[in-house]
This record gives C-alpha cells, sequence and structure tokens, in this order.
C-alpha cells in the first residue's frame, strides 16, 4: 500500500519536528511538506499533493480555521485533521464548520493519532474523546444576537487598550456612540464591562486580535 502523504502545519518548529519524526518513524507516513502559518500551508498543499494535512489552529497570518476554509475550496480532495488543545473550543467550532474532517488532541497517543490520521484519509469523521460533548453543548445553546461588525470593530480597538475618546477619533464617531456601541455588545455578549465582552468575544471566536 502507498504510504499516506501528510503535511503538518504548526507555528512551533518543535511541533513539527516532533510529528514529523514519529510519523516517519512508523511504516506507511511520508511527510511531504511543513508550514508555519495558515498561508504558508496553502502554498504547501498546492505543491506537496498530502492525502492529510495535520493543522494547528492559532497561527500567525491566517489561522487554522480560515486555512481549512480556503484549502477546501482549492483542495477539496484533501482531509484536515485538526490538533488542538482543550482551551479552543470555539477554534475547534469553526474549523468543523470550515470543513475539518477531524480534531485531534495534541497530547494524544501516538497510535491514537495514527488511527486518526488513516481513518481522515479515508475521509471518516474523526473526534478527540471529550469533545463531542463540549461541542454538541455549544451548538445547542439558544442562538443570540452576535454583535454587529461595528461593535466588534470597537471591541477590537478596545482589546489595544484605546479609550472611548480615541476610539471615536479613530472611527470618526462620537464618544457617545462609542458607549452605546459598547452597551450594545455587553448586552449580546452577556458582560457588563469591556474587559469581559473582549474575553467573551476572543472565546466564541468573534473577535481575531492581531499577533
Amino acid at each position: 500500500m502507498t504510504d499516506l502523504r501528510i503535511v503538518v502545519v504548526d507555528d512551533h518548529p518543535v511541533v513539527r519536528a516532533g510529528l514529523r519524526g514519529i510519523l516517519e518513524g512508523s511504516p506507511g507516513f511520508t511527510v511531504v511538506g511543513e508550514a508555519a502559518d495558515g498561508l504558508a500551508a496553502l502554498e504547501v498543499v498546492a505543491t506537496a499533493a498530502p492525502h492529510v494535512v495535520l493543522m494547528d489552529l492559532r497561527m500567525p497570518v491566517l489561522d487554522g480555521a480560515s486555512a481549512i476554509e480556503r484549502l477546501r475550496v482549492a483542495c477539496p480532495a484533501v482531509r484536515v485533521l485538526v490538533l488542538t488543545t482543550y482551551d479552543q473550543d470555539a477554534d475547534i467550532g469553526r474549523a468543523v464548520e470550515a470543513g475539518a474532517t477531524g480534531v485531534l488532541l495534541k497530547d494524544a497517543p501516538r497510535e491514537e493519532l495514527f488511527r486518526a490520521v488513516r481513518a481522515v484519509a479515508r475521509g471518516e469523521s474523526v473526534l478527540a474523546p471529550g469533545l463531542t460533548a463540549r461541542l454538541l453543548e455549544r451548538w445547542r445553546a439558544p442562538k443570540v444576537d452576535a454583535p454587529t461588525d461595528r461593535e466588534l470593530e470597537v471591541l477590537r480597538l478596545v482589546a489595544k487598550g484605546l479609550t472611548n475618546r480615541a476610539i471615536g477619533r479613530a472611527l470618526s464617531i462620537s464618544e457617545a456612540t462609542v458607549k452605546t456601541h459598547l452597551v450594545h455588545a455587553f448586552g449580546k455578549l452577556g458582560v457588563d464591562g469591556r474587559t469581559a465582552a473582549v474575553t467573551v468575544a476572543l472565546e466564541r471566536g468573534l473577535l481575531v486580535l492581531d499577533r
């Protein structure tokens, strides 16, 4: 049987090297490329033609979920297995919705990784134990209005440490309008403060900050 061709995408060189060593140390796998961010991954996948991409989620330039969404259009035959940690529920949801075939935790035993890669290559969905209930709970939660683009724009500037007055100048709106946008965002996010609003928006994947 032909080896499964794999591309490893992670912004940490040690993680990439570790995955390459694990996979190439076992029969049936060949690592045909690596990338340190989602944008570079698109180029590597286009030239290396892998069966499976092992994709991290939080990376510079282009995050994993966004890269998966683009790969689904550019290379629909390529399967993506997300490697993540327990603290990324919002990112996991985005990745699955974007088209990831499987999700596995980075601390999974190597035999579990091998099984997941083979299953994903066959087009089978894989989800790490413990994540299923959490994702179902997230998706079954009552839907509420999400903050508007303008409200998220205000929150993005809040996250950068700008005052209401500075935000107003940056967006060419009055300070009173900034406060109104914040009040509306607080209500939609179920919080009562600026820091909490930014935190919740990040956790839900509504807000992505530049690294």
